[in-house]
């Protein structure tokens, strides 16, 4: 099994607690500052002094107002939705499996998702926001219960590179079965938009729909936590302190496939997020997850809209798809932790 090193909260910092409150309201004022450059800055060229009077004196017969009101400002929220979702996602996977590579998207959870999104748009076209977000939830436990039951197709069980190989194999094998659907049934222009990532076409509505779960998938992890990171010591030494493991691992599997979901239907099946942050976390304030999971919560909403916001000015009025700034800056990093955590894979 692959274990997580231990490190220290910080080498220097003899008050762990007050270095991670410090680290935490650090990441809460850079979430405000990227927020309010989401809302004043992208494609429509306009004022900062009136990007914030359309927040606070919104006047409806301004074109400027509604673009803030309507476009920018949902889109705000909900990246920092689906950062915070696929962070936490993500670290709860790597914890729970002792997987450092774990990830939604590279464990079949996100293409699943995808996949039965595919299959809603060809034969449940007109399909309600519920019923898209219903249909995603379900795809992404089809695609984790498939991950793990290949994973454990062998007399040593399931192993961490085994889950990491059965999860891209479920992905090629989705993406295939989904791109098969999207030729068959002429969904591929919608779901070619959808797939490349992007929440330009959030609303409040959807964000409404959205919040009580991610909400209770946070609360889920976050009461998790402490459990996870007993059971990221090795399930030996878990159920050595009495805890229950397999109880552990599905809860933990329930918040990630919340999580995961929520963000599939806002978002599309990007990947690399619940990779990046949590490692970038775990470096930052060590192993207990008690720290990694509510600092991924905050950090993942910075990440996600510094990639979304730069996706909007570096090609100005054009977008980039998220979708291709996260492969860009995740394929690097996937070979970087795959090559020092590759002796565990010999």
């Amino acid at each position: 099994m692959i274990g997580i090193k231990k490190q220290p909260l910080s080498s220097e910092n003899k008050h762990p607690k007050l270095y991670f409150v410090t680290f935490l309201l650090v990441g809460f004022v850079l979430l405000l500052l990227t927020a309010a450059a989401s809302i004043s800055f992208g494609a429509a060229r306009m004022e900062i002094a009136t990007a914030w009077t359309a927040i606070f004196s919104f006047d409806s017969n301004l074109i400027e107002h509604q673009i803030i009101r309507f476009l920018r400002f949902p889109r705000t929220i909900a990246d920092i939705i689906v950062g915070s979702s696929l962070s936490i996602a993500g670290a709860i996977m790597q914890g729970s499996t002792r997987n450092p590579l774990a990830d939604s998207g590279l464990m079949g959870i996100t293409t699943g998702a995808a996949l039965a999104m595919a299959i809603a748009l060809a034969f449940i076209p007109g399909s309600s926001y519920t019923t898209l977000l219903l249909v995603c939830f379900i795809g992404a436990g089809f695609g984790a219960t498939l991950t793990i039951l290949t994973a454990s197709l062998s007399r040593k069980g399931m192993t961490p590179q085994r889950l990491v190989l059965a999860g891209m194999s479920i992905t090629m094998l989705f993406g295939a079965i989904g791109t098969f659907i999207s030729i068959k049934y002429k969904v591929g222009q919608a779901l070619a938009y959808w797939t490349s990532g992007s929440v330009a076409g959030a609303t409040w509505k959807e964000l409404a729909l959205v919040a009580p779960w991610f909400l209770a998938g946070l609360v889920l992890s976050i009461g998790l936590a402490g459990s996870i990171t007993i059971l990221s010591l090795g399930e030996e030494i878990a159920r050595g302190v009495g805890q229950r493991t397999l109880l552990v691992k599905l809860l933990s599997m329930l918040a990630v496939l919340i999580l995961a979901g929520l963000s599939v239907v806002l978002v599309g099946p990007i990947g690399f997020v619940g990779l990046i942050v949590p490692h970038m976390m775990r470096f930052m304030v060590g192993v207990d997850y008690r720290y990694i999971i509510p600092a991924s919560a905050v950090y993942g909403g910075v990440f996600m809209l510094i990639a979304d916001l730069t996706g909007r000015l570096i090609n100005r009025p054009n977008e980039m798809a998220l979708g291709i700034i996260f492969a860009i800056i995740g394929v690097p990093f996937f070979l970087f932790i795959s090559r020092r955590e590759g002796r565990a894979f010999e």
